[in-house]
C-alpha cells in the first residue's frame, strides 16, 4: 500500500475570494469563516484578531490560520490546555467549525463540512502538533 503525503499550498490574495466561492459558496462568508474566527477567540484567550492565511490541501481539503509568530495559550471545553503555533491553532478551529457546521439542516452544507473536516483532519494527522491538536479536538 502506498502512502501519499498530503501537501497544503497557501492560497494567492487575489484568489481567496473565488477559492473559498467555489468550495462553500455563500456560506464561507455568512457560515464558516465567523465561526472559526468566534472558536479561535474562545479557545485561545490570548487572540485577539489577526490576518490569517487560506491553505488548499492536495486531498481537496481547506483551512485559514493567523498569520502570527506567537503561539496560543489553549483552553477547550475538553478539558484539554495547552500551547499550539498559529497553524495549529487555525487547523483546531476550523476543525471545530466543520464538525459543528457538519449538523447543519442544510443536507449539502451539512456534508461539504463533513467532507472538509475529514480532509483536514487527515492532513493534520501528519502535523507536527498533531498530538496537541487531536486532545484538543477529541
Amino acid at each position: 500500500m502506498t502512502h501519499s503525503t498530503i501537501t497544503r499550498l497557501q492560497v494567492a490574495d487575489k484568489l481567496r475570494i473565488q477559492h473559498t466561492a467555489d468550495l462553500f459558496g455563500i456560506r464561507f462568508p455568512l457560515n464558516i469563516e465567523p465561526a472559526i474566527y468566534s472558536i479561535a477567540s474562545n479557545i485561545a484567550t490570548e487572540y485577539n484578531g489577526a490576518y490569517w492565511e487560506f491553505y488548499s490541501l492536495s486531498n481537496g481539503g481547506f483551512y485559514m490560520a493567523p498569520c502570527s509568530d506567537q503561539s496560543y495559550q489553549v483552553s477547550c471545553d475538553n478539558g484539554y490546555e495547552g500551547k499550539l503555533s498559529p497553524d495549529a491553532l487555525g487547523i483546531t478551529a476550523c476543525l471545530y467549525a466543520y464538525s459543528h457546521l457538519s449538523f447543519s439542516s442544510n443536507q449539502a452544507f451539512a456534508e461539504i463540512c463533513a467532507n472538509h473536516y475529514h480532509w483536514l483532519r487527515a492532513y493534520m494527522l501528519e502535523h507536527k502538533e498533531a498530538s496537541a491538536i487531536l486532545s484538543a479536538i477529541d
